[in-house]
């Protein structure tokens, strides 16, 4: 199956290093039959399009608290690590798309790596600070994170990664 897995700079660094991404709880997001009923339209590209941006704002919400605990250095970039795995379990308590996977994901397993580009920091940071709030009905904190997920991630190979994370 193939999963989303919401990171941020810092777990992207270490799945550089440690050859692995260690997912936050376990939190993935995958075409799942929930998201697929939720949907009145749509092939599974679109759905699993879906599903990496509840992923996206997953990472909103990493990264909002690696800057509550005053992390600023930290790029405000959303990260979406996709893999494909087949010991994936559904969480029907969750969002229409949220997965559990259990233990870290090995580098072979994945197959993109989505990242904000530089000039989505401003809005990204914005957003951040206003996710919860926009989770409990707050307007103006979801024109925020509208302004961040208007910017398209950037698609990258998993061999690009490294030079990714060494450009920063």
């Amino acid at each position: 199956m193939r999963i989303y897995v919401p990171a941020t700079w810092p777990m992207l660094a270490r799945m550089v290093k440690n050859e692995r991404l260690d997912p936050i709880g376990g939190t993935a997001f995958a075409l799942t039959p929930k998201l697929r009923e939720s949907y009145t339209t749509g092939d599974d590209e679109e759905l699993e399009y879906a599903a990496m941006l509840e992923a996206a704002r997953a990472s909103l919400r990493l990264l909002g608290v690696e800057f509550g605990l005053g992390e600023d250095d930290v790029p405000a970039r959303r990260v979406v690590v996709a893999a494909d795995l087949d010991d994936v379990a559904l969480r029907p308590d969750l969002d229409d798309a949220a997965v559990r996977i259990t233990g870290p994901v090995p580098v072979s397993a994945i197959a993109a790596v989505h990242v904000d580009t530089e000039d989505a920091e401003y809005a990204v940071r914005q957003a951040a600070g206003a996710v919860d709030a926009a989770d409990m009905g707050d307007l103006d904190a979801e024109f925020l994170i509208g302004e961040a997920e208007d910017h398209e991630l950037a698609w990258y190979d998993p061999s690009e990664v490294a030079f990714l994370v060494d450009l920063r």
